[in-house]
């Protein structure tokens, strides 16, 4: 199992943060839950929201106004959305597989906010 994530690293404040997970060697509708995850820098991993295999959703507290996750089954991606932005974003994210563990993941890629 592969996962690729893609998306623009610098978004502006304000703005929607838009990621997206591309998935190959397995298929995002069979079965796990799809993850993303992120790290700021200097701080430990947090968990953002995840996609289950039924379509069910779910985002962490903190963050849950501000999170979507959705999928394109026929492209076996998923993609986060975190709106209104803040340098405070700054963080390298990463897409995982998983439920209550992970154990395949992406590269993560550097998204900063700045304006």
């Amino acid at each position: 199992v592969q996962l690729q994530e893609s998306g623009p690293g610098l978004v502006k404040p304000s703005q929607t943060l838009s990621l997206t997970c591309t998935v190959s060697g397995g298929s995002i509708t069979t079965n796990y839950a799809w993850n993303w995850i992120r790290q700021p820098p200097g701080k430990g991993l947090e968990w953002i929201g995840a996609i289950h295999y039924s379509g069910s959703t779910y985002a962490s507290p903190s963050l849950k106004s501000r999170t979507s996750v959705s999928r394109d089954s026929s492209n076996n991606q998923f993609t986060l959305q975190l709106s209104s932005v803040t340098p405070e974003d700054t963080a390298v994210c990463s897409c995982a597989r998983g439920v209550a563990s992970t154990d395949y993941w992406g590269q993560g890629t550097q998204v900063t906010v700045t304006s």
